[in-house]
C-alpha cells in the first residue's frame, strides 16, 4: 500500500515587506489570477496527488480557515496548525508533526510561486537523508545563493563570495529531521546546517518558474504576466 501523500504549507508569517496590503489579509491570501496565492499551491499538490495538507498560521491565522475550509473543493483534506506568535520555520513545523505525523512530507512556503513538478518529490525515499530540496539560480534580491550544490548534494558555501544557489521554499523532508527538539521559537536554517555537516542533505536545481512573492512589486509582476 502507497504511502499517503502528505504536505504542509508555512503561511504563519507577518510579511513585513508586503505591507500594507498584510496589514489586512495574511500574505498566502493575496490573490494572484482570481485566486488566493496558496490557492494556487493546493492546485498543485492536489494535481501531484497529495491528499493531506496541514497549514500553519499564526498573523491573522482565523482567516485561512474561513477561507480554504476543510480544502474539499482542492480535493484536499486541511489541517491547521494555529500558532499564538509565529514561531519561526522549524518551530511551526514542530509544533506541526502531530498532524502531519508522516515519515516524510513535502513543504512549501505559503508565498512562492513555483512550477516544479510536486508529483516526483512525493514519489522520493528519502532514506539516509533528512531532506531533499529544490534549489533555483539566484534571484536579484538574493544574488548570493544559500548552499553550494555538486553532483546532487548541498553543502554550505565555503566563502561568502562563492556564489551558491538558492532555496527554492519547496522541498522533501523527513519527520527524523525534527525528531527529539523541543517545541517554541526556532528557524530552520540551523537544522539544515547540521544535516549538511552529517552530508544528509541532497538538492537539485530547478531552472523553470519561481518567483518569491516577498514585496508588492513581485505581486504586481506576478499578476501582470499572468493575466496577459
Amino acid at each position: 500500500m502507497a504511502a499517503e501523500r502528505v504536505a504542509m504549507i508555512l503561511a504563519a508569517g507577518r510579511g513585513e515587506r508586503m505591507r500594507p496590503l498584510t496589514d489586512s489579509i495574511p500574505k498566502p491570501l493575496l490573490e494572484v489570477a482570481g485566486l488566493p496565492l496558496i490557492g494556487h499551491t493546493l492546485k498543485r499538490l492536489a494535481l501531484a496527488g497529495c491528499q493531506r495538507v496541514v497549514i500553519n498560521c499564526a498573523h491573522l491565522g482565523e482567516q485561512l480557515p474561513a477561507t480554504l475550509g476543510t480544502g474539499h473543493h482542492y480535493g484536499l483534506q486541511i489541517q491547521y496548525s494555529h500558532e499564538s506568535i509565529a514561531l519561526e520555520t522549524a518551530g511551526g513545523i514542530i509544533q506541526a508533526m502531530p498532524l502531519i505525523n508522516a515519515e516524510q512530507f513535502v513543504l512549501i512556503n505559503g508565498d512562492i510561486w513555483c512550477e516544479h513538478p510536486i508529483a516526483p518529490l512525493f514519489d522520493l525515499d528519502l532514506q539516509r537523508d533528512l531532506a531533499h530540496l529544490v534549489m533555483v539560480p539566484n534571484p536579484p534580491q538574493h544574488p548570493y545563493g544559500d548552499f553550494c550544490l555538486t553532483r546532487g548534494r548541498l553543502s554550505t558555501k565555503p566563502h561568502a563570495e562563492t556564489p551558491g544557489v538558492t532555496y527554492s521554499g519547496l522541498g522533501l523532508y523527513s519527520e527524523k529531521m525534527f525528531r527529539g527538539i523541543a517545541e517554541g521559537f526556532r528557524p530552520l536554517r540551523p537544522l539544515l546546517d547540521n544535516a549538511m555537516s552529517q552530508q544528509r542533505l541532497s538538492g537539485e536545481l530547478f531552472t523553470g518558474e519561481w518567483r518569491d512573492i516577498g514585496t508588492p512589486q513581485r505581486l504586481a509582476e506576478l499578476n501582470a504576466a499572468l493575466m496577459g
